[in-house]
């Protein structure tokens, strides 16, 4: 079905400043009364099970009692010992899913301690402090690694690395380093260059030069990396974007969500970023939450999130949803798409969404379906892992991704991977760093035997 319309997809929808309201930081740091205040709710449990919920295993009680005790740039080296990007994750962990689920007064009260604001206030202090770096570099190896993809896995590495006195070269495709702290989070979860902040301060240990613009499988290779390197590791990620599997999805109007966070990510200028007035999201994880809402920002008038199966089904958390409701978007459960409605133009119209139904954990189609319009169709069904640049490597994969043991070793003798790109990977960024220092340890333990 074609439409003689045009599509209504413009920049400048909202005034200069109502951009700047709608992209400041949406969780205010705490000052250092509100800090203190929310510490002493803390009960320092034994066996605390916070600690147990973070993958990266921070002590929290112990920096908890730290910011007590006024001393946050103490609490702040309790934090990067494990997580080195912990003050990024303290912005985008869905910590209400992790540590601040597993509180014992959420339990008690529904009201957990505030951890993830505690860790940032924490981080933001020490890194705004302008004093020396909290880490050491031990005297150098001689030794050399390699770690392709400057992301949280590949910069968690790296670190780790630099940190026992190995060199590092991180190999990024990009034009800067930072990974989906830099082009794949929302804008205001991330303000004021924070992803470029943290990685300056990454590097600042010494030991870590990034060499952007080189390409895995165009630049460089798995295979004269790992003759040219003492070890190497992959961190890169999920390259591919998963297609809706309908007819005319390549139609101009029909996106990929995450290149389109990606450009606003960058953006210098939001009011010259182009969006729709009647926007659809296909999807039901973070990253259809942050178009969504991102596009509502920009000043969309209407944005639907369509999912193909129920509101306890969606990876993103309840906070993330209402999160985006609260934000003006709406979201409608049980709906899959059928086809693009498109103008004469060929450009996208509309999409018709199918209803949907679930038995015995199979979900199938009605019949019956739903036009809405829309001027632009964002795809965030999730990503893929793209190994055509591994071609002739000898690595192993597993169903679609990187097999590695717990270590995170590959099957090839000095080669590691960790991240999104690897069978386990959980599409966190805290997963991500612990990936990293998992594999950095393997590694610095192979090279010191």
């Amino acid at each position: 079905m074609a439409t003689e319309a045009k599509r209504d997809v413009t920049g400048g929808r909202l005034e200069q400043s109502e951009y700047a309201e709608n992209f400041t930081d949406y969780h205010p740091p705490l000052n250092g009364h509100e800090a203190a205040v929310e510490a002493d709710r803390c009960y320092f449990c034994y066996d605390a099970p916070c600690m147990t919920a973070c993958p990266t295993s921070i002590d929290v009680p112990l920096f908890i009692r730290q910011i007590a005790a006024n001393n946050p740039k103490g609490a702040a080296r309790t934090i990067f010992e494990q997580n080195i990007l912990g003050g990024m994750c303290a912005r985008v962990c869905p910590t209400e899913t992790l540590c601040e689920e597993a509180c014992v007064r959420e339990a008690a009260e529904g009201k957990p301690v505030k951890i993830g604001q505690l860790q940032r206030f924490a981080t933001d202090t020490l890194m705004n402090s302008g004093g020396d770096h909290p880490f050491e570099r031990a005297e150098p190896t001689g030794r050399k690694i390699a770690v392709v993809g400057a992301g949280p896995a590949g910069l968690s590495c790296a670190h780790r690395l630099a940190l026992h006195g190995h060199d590092v070269t991180v190999f990024e495709a990009r034009e800067k380093g930072g990974g989906l702290s830099e082009y794949g989070i929302a804008a205001y979860k991330s303000v004021n260059d924070f992803a470029q902040k943290e990685l300056q301060f990454i590097l600042d240990i010494g030991g870590i030069k990034i060499e952007t613009g080189k390409k895995l499988g165009t630049d460089i290779s798995v295979e004269a990396l790992a003759e040219q390197y003492d070890a190497v590791f992959l961190g890169i990620g999920l390259a591919n974007v998963n297609a809706l599997g309908i007819d005319g999805e390549d139609a101009d109007g029909c996106e990929d969500a995450v290149d389109y966070i990606a450009q606003l990510r960058q953006a210098s200028d939001l009011s010259k970023l182009q969006v729709g007035r009647s926007v659809v999201v296909i999807g039901g994880g973070m990253t259809a939450i942050d178009v969504a809402t991102q596009t509502k920002l920009l000043g969309a008038e209407e944005v639907t999130i369509a999912y193909r199966r129920g509101q306890d089904a969606m990876n993103a958390s309840e906070y993330e949803q209402e999160l985006a409701q609260t934000n003006g978007v709406t979201i409608r459960h049980w709906l899959q798409p059928k086809s693009l409605v498109l103008h004469d133009d060929g450009s996208v119209a509309g999409i018709e969404l199918e209803y949907t139904s679930q038995s015995n954990g199979t979900l199938s189609g009605t019949g019956k379906t739903v036009t809405l319009a829309a001027d632009q169709v964002f795809k965030a069904i999730g990503q893929r892992f793209d190994d055509d640049p591994l071609a002739g490597s000898g690595l192993e994969l597993d169903r679609g991704r990187i097999r590695t043991d717990d270590n995170r070793k590959t099957n090839l003798n000095n080669v590691w991977a960790g991240g999104d790109c690897v069978r386990s990977g959980e599409d966190l960024t805290v997963v991500s760093v612990e990936d990293g220092k998992i594999a950095a340890e393997s590694i610095h333990a192979t090279l010191s035997a």
